[in-house]
């Protein structure tokens, strides 16, 4: 059978959560709030007053930080984390109950610290925290009895009929003489009366109630065995002060043999009390704390750990001068540590073609960071003082330079006849802009060509005609007029020789004229030689728009840009057919399969089909 909390076999009497025997957890009220007070000074500030007989304790710091939990009774004696001395995780005692400290080291963890103990406390204590990050905010809870309630603590540590809170712990309705008599059997036999456990000597003070008879001892019998000590049990601790206890031995009283414990009378076997022993301190020791979290999250970096020379005393661990911990060698406190491989940069592709044909210009590649696992990352998790350039200047050598023509100009420069058409040549490079003229060379385009409307009219003596258009429709051009020496006749002119008018000022038959300015105009160089001679190749030219300074525009009209590749040589190829290439061999075929070609001996011995393979060849390439 079950032993009950009330120490009666067979009982089904449990403890609540208020800590009552038997009791329906309504007895008590649970205490709980959230300290979230900010805090300005570094140090250490009170959170919470735990009182005495609180049970259930559980102080948690709601976030994980860089502050400390700290515990102190009202006495002032530290318990965790005193005078500025960081403890690490375990079981520490005090206020009457053990108390569990935890802090989460582990680097993924956001839990705190926490402080946890079942109860009850028998006295005051005061929680404390560490300040020097702001504050996450601290969870208190903790399970206090209510009013007039009677915990199985106090009623085994209560003598039978001594008051408790004012009022007799027996039922309401035990009348006096009730009273009396479990008074008097308990004086008696020394057995407990009613529910009470029996009172274990030397543990309450000795006075008792001034109404109280004093107990009458029993008479002393005489008996043939007693109970005798014959030593004390094994010291819980080999030093920092244990405890043991005496034993006791049923033996006959005469020969002090001992005997079955059912010879002596169980009623006054004494009860060992507990006695201090070993009371030298034991030698100090290093108290080695957790490592901190790395300092870096890949790669070698650095952590760090506390280590404290501590001594043990009365089941305390007190930090003490580290020169008591001189005999021991001193661990390390700081290790190097490296949780993943950083990420690394990759180059993805080669480096692109150069953004320009000829001179400076630039080309990139595709630089990626690169987990470990090989997953592309953000960049901040690669070193960015080891990224590779992903852009880089390329220079392509020299440009080379072209002439730039417009195309000719549509209006003669006489209205009839001779006169001339003009067109713009300028040189140029890749990058647009005016070099000399030495630049492109000697064989400078001309700017005029000749043109003739169809005879004019004469005139009496120097006959000047009308100005031509502008040859030009923009920018600088020049204006023509005939000038002629005639003479007139009746309804006609008659051309004379122009000596015959030199004794006359000859009026000028050119001039400049300027309309307007250009705007941008298009340009484009000379055609390039053909891609091939025979069966369809191409020519190109490049072609630019530039303003009336001769840089780069883009105000050109697209309808009218100049094409910048055509086909040329489209006539049908006529191979030359050589009568001193022959195949000397019959067999040439596998000459060819086997691509022996190459080799001058096989071309010259089997010159027909090698020639044909290498016209059939490089008519393929040309259709590609």
């Amino acid at each position: 059978q079950s032993i009950g909390c009330d120490d009666y076999l067979g009982s089904d009497k449990v403890i609540d959560k208020c800590g009552i025997c038997g009791g329906d957890n309504t007895a008590c009220k649970v205490v709980s709030g959230v300290f979230k007070h900010t805090l300005t000074n570094l140090g250490y500030h009170k959170i919470v007053e735990i009182p005495e007989g609180a049970t259930k304790i559980n102080i948690t710091e709601m976030s994980k930080s860089n502050n400390y939990l700290a515990l102190r009774s009202r006495s002032g004696r530290s318990i965790i984390n005193g005078n500025w001395a960081i403890d690490r995780p375990g079981r520490y005692e005090g206020g009457g109950t053990m108390f569990t400290y935890k802090r989460p080291n582990e680097i993924s963890s956001t839990a705190g610290e926490s402080f946890l103990a079942d109860g009850p406390t028998n006295e005051v204590l005061d929680v404390y925290m560490i300040h020097q990050q702001p504050n996450p905010g601290i969870h208190y809870e903790y399970i206090i009895p209510g009013d007039n309630v009677i915990s199985s603590q106090l009623l085994a540590h209560r003598r039978p009929g001594e008051p408790l809170n004012g009022q007799l712990g027996m039922p309401e309705n035990t009348n006096h003489e009730e009273e009396d008599l479990l008074r008097e059997t308990d004086t008696l036999t020394g057995q407990s009366a009613g529910t009470f456990p029996v009172i274990q000597p030397g543990r309450f003070p000795s006075h008792q109630p001034e109404n109280q008879v004093p107990a009458v001892q029993p008479p002393r019998q005489n008996r043939e065995h007693n109970w005798k000590q014959i030593g004390k049990t094994e010291c819980t601790t080999t030093c920092g002060k244990g405890s043991q206890y005496p034993v006791f031995h049923c033996v006959n009283r005469i020969t002090h043999e001992e005997v079955s414990e059912s010879y002596c009378d169980s009623s006054t076997k004494p009860i060992p009390e507990e006695e201090a022993c070993n009371l030298f301190p034991c030698p100090a020791f290093w108290d080695i704390g957790e490592w901190s979290e790395c300092s870096k999250t890949c790669g070698l970096g650095m952590q760090h750990r506390q280590i404290l020379c501590r001594q043990m005393y009365a089941n305390r661990t007190l930090t003490v001068q580290q020169n008591r911990c001189h005999h021991l060698e001193k661990p390390e406190t700081t290790s190097t540590c490296q949780l993943k491989i950083c990420s690394e940069w990759q180059i993805r592709t080669e480096w692109t073609s150069c953004s320009v044909p000829c001179g400076v210009g630039q080309r990139t590649r595709d630089v990626k960071c690169v987990s470990n696992l090989g997953d592309i990352v953000d960049d901040e998790e690669c070193n960015m003082k080891l990224r590779p350039n992903d852009i880089e200047n390329c220079d392509m050598g020299p440009c080379a330079k072209s002439w730039f023509l417009t195309e000719w100009s549509d209006r003669c420069s006489a209205e009839c006849g001779d006169g001339v058409r003009t067109r713009s040549v300028v040189c140029m490079t890749n990058h647009v802009s005016s070099l000399p003229l030495e630049g492109c060379g000697n064989n400078r385009p001309s700017e005029t060509t000749p043109c003739n409307n169809g005879p004019c009219a004469g005139k009496v003596e120097w006959f000047a005609g009308g100005w031509t258009q502008c040859s030009t429709e923009c920018g600088s051009g020049t204006q023509q007029r005939e000038v002629i020496c005639v003479r007139k006749t009746e309804g006609n002119f008659d051309v004379l020789n122009p000596y015959e008018c030199s004794y006359l000022e000859k009026p000028p038959s050119q001039q400049s004229c300027y309309l307007k300015p250009c705007g941008s105009k298009w340009f484009h160089t000379e055609w390039s030689t053909c891609s091939k001679s025979c069966e369809g190749g191409f020519r190109v030219r490049e072609v630019r728009c530039l303003s009336d300074d001769m840089t780069a525009s883009t105000q050109c009209d697209p309808q009218l840009k100049p094409e910048e590749k055509e086909p040329c040589n489209t006539q049908d190829c006529i191979p030359e057919i050589d009568e001193n290439c022959k195949d000397k061999y019959y067999n040439c075929n596998v000459v060819v399969q086997a691509r022996l070609c190459v080799y001058t001996y096989y071309k010259t011995a089997c010159c027909a089909s090698c020639t044909r393979v290498a016209n059939r060849q490089s008519g393929f390439l040309g259709h590609r």
